[in-house]
């Protein structure tokens, strides 16, 4: 029968935490940001795809996503990995971004992107639930981007890959939010340069 493990350990009651490999670190170190925030952009993408679960059975779209998006939630947990491991501590079994990964992406944007109308327009975050969920996760994967450049500026370790991948998945997440809203017969809410306040 599986062992129970713990959940606390006090270990970092005095505000560091412990990185592969054994080295401590302050919780707010760039390196601790960054995978925390990839792990922040995975959770999003769990809420996009338990939004888009309902959808699954009646809408093939939908369950393409949802593949997408597993295989994504699995990149990001290896990314994750590689962020939280110093260069000198890692292996060569460790999981990393490779240039397969940023060409798959390539390939499902070009594929939902020949299934979708020309946009012509500025569009706010919006549409089905999925959609709206989506277009978060993508802020979120901006930002882990963000802190991934700083990192590699400030520090070993941080591959063209992985910048190059989380780029990618940005575009990815904004082409399968209008991919998914479409699909869901949902409009998305163009950007108005004109637009008035209420009447009432």
């Amino acid at each position: 029968m599986p062992k129970h493990t713990r959940i606390y350990t006090r270990t970092g009651d005095d505000g560091t935490t412990g990185l592969v490999g054994g080295a401590r670190i302050k919780k707010n170190a760039l390196r601790i940001e960054t995978y925390g925030t990839v792990d922040e952009l995975s959770s999003a993408i769990g809420l996009a795809r338990a939004a888009v679960h309902p959808s699954i059975a009646g809408l093939p779209r939908a369950a393409r996503l949802d593949r997408w998006l597993g295989w994504t939630q699995d990149v990001l947990f290896n990314l994750g990995s590689e962020l939280a491991t110093l260069p000198q501590d890692r292996r060569e079994a460790t999981p990393r971004i490779q240039s397969y990964d940023v060409a798959a992406l390539e390939r499902a944007i070009d594929a939902a992107q020949r299934e979708l109308e020309p946009l012509a327009n500025f569009i706010h975050p919006s549409g089905s639930l999925p959609g709206a969920y989506l277009h978060l996760a993508r802020t979120i994967c901006r930002r882990a981007e963000r802190l991934a450049v700083t990192l590699a500026e400030q520090d070993e370790g941080v591959s063209a890959e992985t910048l190059r991948y989380l780029n990618r998945l940005s575009d990815a997440l904004f082409v399968w939010s209008r991919w998914i809203n479409a699909a869901l017969g949902v409009p998305e809410y163009r950007w108005n340069p004109s637009s008035s306040p209420p009447q009432e």
